[in-house]
């Protein structure tokens, strides 16, 4: 009996910290005004428009934050045009962790990689027909000022070990067909 005591307490205890985590005031976030979760990204931020970045909000990054990261890829290109079926459409790191913006058609945003063109920010572009952009933001506990980084696998490498918080927003795009 003493024993179902235990495992009863002890299952109480999990589920209570399992829906506190879920409760959890103040996760980071990132959002568009522009667009929410999973909704159509509009054309204006694409190549069939103004080419810009839309404007991004982030929230709730953990007080031990040093830097943000931003990685904005799609992973939805044939792989015929691309082998790994991935293009970096934008790499930014060594944010301030009080940001709590990047403007629309900001391309100044602290420190910028290489992108599937080679250039700082691309705008959305699919090739073939709708695909799914990801915005992932990343609070790490440093400074990724003095790591050689140039490309999303450099990015990820020098990330490694330091991400304190995390958040994604997915955006979907087809290009108008005339």
């Amino acid at each position: 009996m003493k024993n179902a005591v235990s495992c009863s307490f002890l299952l109480v205890f999990a589920l209570s910290i399992r829906s506190a985590e879920a409760q959890v005031p103040g996760a980071m976030k990132i959002t568009s005004p522009a667009f929410k979760n999973g909704e159509a990204i509009p054309s204006k931020y694409s190549c069939d428009a103004d080419k810009v970045n839309p404007a991004l909000e982030f929230s709730g990054v953990p007080a031990s934050a040093r830097s943000l990261v931003l990685i904005v890829d799609d992973p939805d290109v044939p792989k015929t045009m691309i082998p790994s079926g991935e293009f970096v459409h934008w790499l930014v790191w060594d944010m301030p962790p009080t940001t709590k913006a990047i403007a629309e058609a900001d391309k100044a945003a602290a420190t910028m990689g290489l992108n599937g063109t080679g250039r700082g920010y691309y705008a959305m572009c699919p090739p073939d027909r709708e695909h799914r952009y990801f915005f992932r933001l990343y609070a790490l506990d440093s400074m990724l000022g003095a790591a050689r980084i140039t490309n999303k696998k450099e990015l990820l490498e020098a990330m490694e070990g330091h991400i304190v918080g995390q958040a994604e927003l997915m955006g979907r795009y087809n290009r108008i067909r005339k």
